[in-house]
């Protein structure tokens, strides 16, 4: 868990993103903002950056991809093209982005950067406010990217097609994001069990083997 600047990002848990996405807690262009990070994966200063027509084409449709341009991405290796769910393209429907401006997220109407995209420091101070107020702990704004990226993991994803969506140079890099959580750390020492002699009784071997298929499910 981060704290203080230290360690790792958070993974969120399902109450704790329903609660970030509480009206309550932010605003339509935060909670959107939110949404395009957890559910495409990517960081906060891509998500910053996208321009409208990144997202939506020429007639106000929400596009089958997202697309984050090379100049915006880590290292500006490549632009990366996200499929747009179900679940994000109802919030980007329902989204009413300024008609005057070209960002996806402008920045606020009254501040230094009206005319401009929010902020990544902005946008980080806007979570790290929410969370404050919900009471999340070690949450920053690479959590949304971390809790993408360790579900899709869990979720028997293959490597390969989850480093294209994450856009991470390696493999290497992209384990750093992914959590494992303590009760896949037991069901995977549980699975020595299945060494015991034969001799064991039967029933314990086959309650040890119930409770790893309950592990894995």
């Amino acid at each position: 868990m981060k704290i203080d600047r230290h360690g790792r990002a958070k993974v969120l848990s399902p109450e704790e993103i329903e609660q970030l996405f509480d009206p309550a807690y932010s605003n339509e262009r935060d909670r959107d903002l939110y949404a395009v990070m957890l559910y495409t994966a990517c960081r906060v200063n891509e998500a910053v950056t996208l321009l409208k027509c990144d997202v939506y084409d020429a007639k106000g449709r929400v596009r089958p991809k997202i697309n984050f341009r090379k100049g915006k991405t880590k290292g500006k290796l490549a632009t990366r093209s996200v499929p747009v769910i179900d679940d994000l393209r109802r919030r980007l429907e329902e989204y009413t982005p300024k008609k005057d401006s070209l960002w996806l997220f402008p920045g606020n109407e009254r501040g230094t950067r009206a005319e401009s995209h929010l902020s990544r420091d902005s946008a980080i101070w806007l979570l790290n406010r929410a969370c404050r107020r919900i009471g999340i702990e070690g949450a920053s704004s690479h959590s949304f990217r971390r809790t993408a990226l360790t579900q899709m993991s869990n979720a028997g994803i293959p490597l390969r097609v989850i480093q294209e969506i994450s856009g991470h140079r390696t493999l290497d890099e992209l384990y750093k994001y992914l959590e494992v959580r303590e009760d896949q750390m037991l069901g995977a020492v549980s699975s020595l069990s299945m060494l015991t002699p034969v001799g064991r009784d039967s029933s314990e071997k086959s309650t040890v083997i119930e409770i790893l298929k309950n592990l894995c499910m």
